[in-house]
């Protein structure tokens, strides 16, 4: 019973980092809500399944995992074309400049393919270990450093840059040139 109770905290001290790797396979919160609580369900539904000794975190993410893509499965049986779902368009678009990077970022990151968004959330995002991601995806360290690379690479080049460096200079000129057309406008 005592392991049982430790399992449960661990568990619990875990869902902000589930409700973060859900929202890397559901773009609608209310979705990766969902998806959390069903991973939570199942987890300890099959608390006695968790072999002491091993990762909470790389076993409850597995779980996660799965039913996301036996989901996926079933919506592509039963309902297809949710996607280009007019009401799941926002109505008006921010103004500010760090709001229009952060979607043309998130915008890019939604492009990539799912193993790759998978693999950059959970080690650029959540902080997961090489090893602990390959466990999770089901394929070797290798295997993650690669499709890593190759994500990085491919959101450079949805954002039109040729290496990172570029970004961060067009970023910091976009800031100075904003801030100096602020002063024009005062004057």
């Amino acid at each position: 019973m005592a392991d049982q109770e430790t399992n449960e905290v661990s568990i619990v001290e875990l869902i902000p980092a589930m409700r973060a790797f859900a929202r890397t396979f559901c773009r609608v919160p209310d979705d990766a809500d969902d998806l959390v609580q069903e991973t939570l369900t199942k987890g300890l539904a099959n608390i006695d399944k968790f072999e002491p000794g091993t990762r909470m975190k790389s076993w409850l993410f597995t779980i996660m995992r799965n039913t996301y893509y036996t989901r996926v499965k079933i919506a592509a049986r039963e309902a297809p074309g949710l996607l280009d779902c007019a009401s799941s368009r926002p109505i008006s678009e921010a103004t500010q400049e760090w709001s229009v990077q952060s979607k043309e970022v998130h915008a890019a990151i939604q492009k990539l393919p799912e193993h790759q968004r998978e693999v950059l959330m959970l080690i650029g995002v959540l902080g997961v270990s090489y090893e602990e991601t390959a466990e999770i995806c089901g394929c070797a360290v290798g295997t993650v450093k690669s499709r890593l690379n190759r994500a990085r690479a491919n959101i450079l080049e949805l954002l039109g840059e040729s290496s990172l460096q570029t970004l961060i200079e067009r970023r910091n000129h976009l800031s100075d040139g904003q801030l100096d057309m602020e002063g024009d406008s005062r004057r």
